[in-house]
């Protein structure tokens, strides 16, 4: 999660579709804990106002890793002036005291993960699996109760 900084926050819409959308991850203090700056009076900050489950998914050649929990949309200006950097400036406008900026605190429940064998590694072990009948060794996985 620390080495990629662009996650897949999903949550459900007002009209109860799921919507993913990519966000920037501002902090890994504590890996429970996910942090995204976001316009407070957007459609994603009132659907999740509305039901907070969601998730957040991080994806590299090295595997990857689902954080399923609940959001909240939090106005905190020190942790918001914090976490503000450049990044944040180029899609958010008026900075960090700016009413429309907030953040979205997202507090993991469950953690899924695949630890990738390589590029390599992988593609070798789906042959083998296609041509024996073994399963192809594919990493590590399992799933986390945070």
């Amino acid at each position: 999660m620390k080495d990629t900084r662009i996650a897949i926050l999903t949550y459900r819409s007002a009209s109860g579709d799921l919507v993913s959308t990519p966000m920037g991850t501002q902090d890994f203090e504590d890996p429970s804990t996910v942090w995204f700056i976001t316009e407070v009076t957007s459609d994603k900050a009132a659907a999740i106002t509305s039901d907070p489950r969601v998730n957040v998914s991080y994806s590299s050649d090295l595997g990857w890793v689902s954080l399923a929990g609940t959001a909240r949309v939090n106005m905190d200006r020190d942790k918001l002036k914090e976490l503000w950097d450049a990044s944040a400036g180029i899609f958010m406008s008026g900075g960090p005291d700016d009413a429309e900026n907030g953040l979205l605190e997202i507090t993991g429940t469950t953690a899924e993960y695949w630890e990738s064998p390589g590029k390599v590694a992988t593609v070798v072990q789906l042959a083998k699996g296609l041509v024996t009948d073994g399963e192809p060794d594919l990493g590590d996985s399992g799933v986390v109760q945070l």
